[in-house]
């Protein structure tokens, strides 16, 4: 006689389906990801890349390593960067990460 009882209260159970609010609950959720995360690298790459192309003999930079110097040669890829007098490295564009207002390199 429990079986029966058991059997029935399972059976009075209201079946819920996956239904539109776990759509729009996920749907919110990538629209709240795509502005916190994806967006901002997104602007952050795309000012790296206009930096990387603005790059000009003469220029005085840092890389993403910590290498401070003024360009003497730009390339396709590479470029020359002169750190002191005697002594020029040949570097790739995309290291650079930061380009300095002239005559910053004299006070540092």
């Amino acid at each position: 006689m429990s079986d029966f009882l058991i059997n029935n209260a399972w059976a009075a159970a209201p079946q819920q389906s996956a239904g539109y609010g776990q759509l729009v609950f996920i749907g919110i959720f990538f629209v709240i990801f795509y502005f916190i995360l994806i967006r901002p690298q997104i602007k952050q790459a795309k000012q790296h890349r206009e930096l990387v192309a603005s790059l000009a003999k003469g220029d005085e930079i840092a890389t993403s390593g910590g290498l401070v110097g003024k360009i003497k040669e730009v390339g396709d890829n590479f470029i020359v960067v002169e750190i002191t007098k005697e002594t020029e490295v040949k570097i790739q564009k995309q290291s650079v990460s930061i380009v300095y207002p002239k005559g910053t390199l004299k006070t540092l």
